[in-house]
C-alpha cells in the first residue's frame, strides 16, 4: 500500500487490542516431557480432573504423575480423549496398552488406529489433530525408513518418525459446530475469551482508504479473487 490507512492483517502484526486474552486459561495443554520411563517402559497417572478451558474447544484433563527420581507430584494438562473421566489410571511410554487415553509411539500402535494430539517431532509434546472432535489415523507403516505415515484432521497424509507421541483415540468435545450460534451474542461470547477477532468488516464493505477492495458504486474486488498468492501479497491484501 503506496496511500491510505494501514489495514487490519498490517495493525495485528503489532499485537496491542489483538492479543489473545489469557487471563483465565488453564495452562498449555501438552503430554509428559519425553524421558526414560516412556522411552523403555511406561509410566502410571491418574486423571484427577476434567476442566473446561477458555477459548478451547476441548476439555483438558488434569493428569497427576509420580515424579521418577524426586518424592514429588507431577501435575500435566493432557487434552482429554473421548471417554476419559476422572479417577482414570492413564499409562504413558513404549510399553503401555493400547486403549482409549493413553500415550504410545505412533510406531507401536497398529494401522487403522485412531489417535489425537500427535507430535510432530519426537520430544515436541503434541501438535497435531488436537481440536474439539478432532482425530488421525495411522494408514501405514513404513518398516525401511522407519516412517509411519498418518492422516491428518485436514486429509492431508504425513510422514512422522516411528517414535513420535500420540494419545490414542480422539478428542472430546465433537460436534461442537453441530449447533448453530443463531445469535450475535453466542457468537460474542465464544471470541471473548479467545482475542479481538470478531465481528469482522468485509473489505469490499470498507472505503478505498481502508482497504484495497474497499470503495465503487457496488460491492466487487475489481478483479479476479482466484489468482496467484504472490499477486495477492504484491497488491497488500490479506
Amino acid at each position: 500500500l503506496t496511500m491510505g490507512r494501514v489495514i487490519r492483517g498490517q495493525r495485528k502484526g503489532a499485537g496491542g487490542i489483538f492479543k489473545s486474552h489469557t487471563r483465565t486459561r488453564k495452562g498449555a495443554a501438552k503430554l509428559r516431557s519425553l524421558d526414560y520411563a516412556e522411552r523403555t517402559g511406561y509410566i502410571k497417572g491418574v486423571v484427577k480432573e476434567i476442566i473446561p478451558a477458555p477459548g478451547r474447544g476441548a476439555p483438558l484433563a488434569r493428569v497427576h504423575f509420580r515424579n521418577p527420581y524426586k518424592y514429588k507430584i507431577v501435575k500435566e494438562n493432557f487434552i482429554a480423549a473421548e471417554g476419559t473421566y476422572s479417577g482414570m489410571f492413564v499409562y504413558c511410554g513404549k510399553k503401555a496398552q493400547l486403549k482409549v487415553g493413553n500415550v504410545l509411539p505412533v510406531g507401536d500402535m497398529p494401522e487403522g488406529t485412531v489417535v489425537c494430539n500427535v507430535e510432530e517431532k519426537p520430544g515436541d509434546r503434541g501438535s497435531m489433530a488436537r481440536a474439539s472432535g478432532d482425530y488421525a489415523t495411522i494408514i501405514a507403516h513404513n518398516r525401511e525408513t522407519g516412517r509411519p505415515r498418518v492422516r491428518l484432521p485436514s486429509g492431508a497424509k504425513k510422514s512422522i518418525m516411528s517414535n513420535c507421541r500420540a494419545v490414542v483415540g480422539l478428542v472430546a468435545g465433537g460436534g461442537r459446530i453441530d449447533k448453530p450460534m443463531l445469535k450475535a451474542g453466542r457468537a460474542y461470547h465464544k471470541y471473548r475469551v479467545k482475542r479481538n477477532c470478531w465481528p469482522r468488516v468485509r473489505g469490499v464493505a470498507m472505503n478505498p482508504v481502508e482497504h484495497p477492495f474497499g470503495g465503487g458504486n457496488h460491492q466487487h474486488i475489481g478483479h479476479p479473487s482466484t489468482v496467484g498468492q504472490a499477486q495477492l501479497l504484491a497488491q497488500g491484501a490479506w
